[in-house]
């Protein structure tokens, strides 16, 4: 068996072998900007090359894979919602602050989705150094110049600049939307160091610049992979819409700076992702974080699992469409299966067909329709290793979904808030279990105890506890 992924830089799925079979397969995903809580779109490539990864540990070995994803914690974005929450503390202290919790949110939410951790996250401002060391062998090599206490990368040095993105430096001056700045040479040159305003973060600045300043976005993947990974490397990921322009001027950056003609080997992009059929925005308001995913989405808070699985069930290439219909069958169909394969031990080795699929530029798509093929023919100890390779674990535990409603559950008009645990059907949920207690207390207003007891037989069975109290109300609990 052998694994083929598709490579953006060639524009064709390739046979996969690392660079150097000592040193084992070293992978860079872009990770995010910490300011803010990451929406659904920044989920998919945590998801996507967190399966590659498992793929990668399940044909290499754990010890021969290095995966680094980077945190980006110096940045406008954050520069600014450090300033609008903070505005009584210094500005780096609001910084930290902010980094620091937002950090903290990214990592609950993933984990959720049952991410492995990468073996290496570097924060970009833990990398100054190589920052500015790359810099200046840039500068010395005729790659970049400066001007006005900034630091630009001079694109038309580079004869093959655009190749990852398909496009000529021609193509993209006659239709760039990039800052006409006093300092480029060219519209097309990009800020490698800046300098820094006044009260934002600076650090001494290279190529002789005596003035503060910080980094540009793109150096910062660029030095950080270097650090961690080397000058070459084997994969590099994230969302298709970084090809252009930050994975070509990365590209540019690293190959001037070490004269290589690669930086990755192979060059993994994932599709984009709208919901309910449209484009993300706050504008339209579909703008979806995974943690209202997780906390409360069309009155549910959805169990990690079946958010992944929806994920999955649309090859990484291709667009997707987030809707709630697909996330509720997602749902159902992890229910069923885990309801099955909970109390079955995982067997030894995963199906062939499995990994193959898998190992065909992740066609988890492919990979789905298999895994329903192993339920339908009862080949449950496959399923359940086959769910863990993917990152399922298997466990009905962990599918609990929970509507989250604010329901009338008594006769006198007294509101109580109450959660409910759903199993795998969104049409169990508050309102129904509203509905079977107005019916039982009306059951008792007529002294009807067999219907009453029948009603709370099957509110039982639904995992819906009924109090009964001396005021004459009646509430709902869920069974723990």
């Amino acid at each position: 068996m052998e694994l083929r992924l598709y490579n953006t830089l060639t524009k064709e799925k390739e046979v996969f072998a690392p660079l150097d079979s000592a040193r084992g397969v070293r992978m860079y995903v872009c990770g995010p900007t910490v300011y803010d809580f990451a929406h659904i779109g920044n989920a998919r490539p945590v998801i996507v090359f967190d399966v590659l990864y498992r793929l990668l540990r399940q044909l290499y070995g754990k010890d021969k894979v290095k995966y680094v994803r980077n945190i980006t914690d110096v940045d406008d974005k954050i520069n600014a919602r450090a300033a609008q929450e903070y505005p009584d503390l210094p500005l780096n202290e609001a910084i930290r602050l902010v980094t620091e919790k937002t950090e903290q949110q990214f990592h609950e939410d993933v984990d959720a989705l049952g991410c492995l951790r990468p073996d290496v996250e570097p924060r970009a401002t833990e990398h100054i150094a190589e920052m500015r060391d790359l810099i200046d062998r840039l500068v010395k090599a005729g790659f970049a110049y400066v001007e006005q206490d900034h630091v630009l990368f001079e694109v038309g040095k580079m004869n093959d600049y655009g190749r990852l993105a398909r496009r000529s430096l021609d193509e993209m001056e006659a239709g760039a939307r990039v800052e006409v700045a006093p300092y480029k040479r060219n519209p097309m040159d990009f800020v490698l160091w800046k300098p820094s305003k006044p009260n934002e973060p600076g650090w001494p600045s290279p190529a002789g610049i005596t003035v503060l300043g910080r980094p540009g976005w793109h150096i910062e993947c660029s030095a950080m992979s270097w650090k961690h990974l080397g000058e070459t490397f084997d994969i590099h990921g994230g969302g298709i819409d970084l090809v252009f322009p930050h994975h070509e001027n990365e590209i540019a950056q690293s190959r001037c700076a070490f004269h290589a003609p690669i930086m990755a080997k192979t060059w993994m992009h994932n599709g984009f992702l709208q919901v309910e059929g449209e484009k993300m925005s706050k504008s339209l308001g579909n703008f979806i974080t995974i943690r209202q995913l997780l906390s409360d989405w069309k009155g549910y808070a959805w169990p990690g699992e079946a958010l992944r699985f929806n994920m999955l069930r649309t090859h990484y290439r291709q667009p997707i469409d987030w809707t709630f219909q697909s996330l509720d069958d997602s749902h159902k169909t992890l229910w069923s299966w885990y309801e099955l394969v909970q109390e079955v031990a995982p067997a030894a080795k995963v199906p062939s067909e499995i990994l193959d699929a898998i190992s065909d530029d992740l066609n988890t798509s492919l990979v789905i329709t298999e895994l329903h093929g192993l339920f339908r023919s009862r080949r449950l100890s496959e399923l359940r290793s086959s769910l863990y390779l993917l990152g399922f674990s298997g466990k009905k535990e962990n599918l609990h979904r929970i509507a989250r409603a604010q329901v009338n559950l008594t006769t006198s008009g007294h509101l109580a808030s109450q959660t409910a645990i759903v199993g795998g059907f969104a049409n169990t949920g508050p309102s129904e279990i509203d509905k079977l207690v107005e019916q039982r207390n009306a059951a008792r207003a007529r002294k009807d105890w067999k219907e009453s007891d029948r009603i709370r037989d099957e509110l039982k069975a639904m995992g819906v506890v009924i109090k009964d109290n001396k005021d004459g109300t009646t509430t709902w609990e869920v069974a723990r």
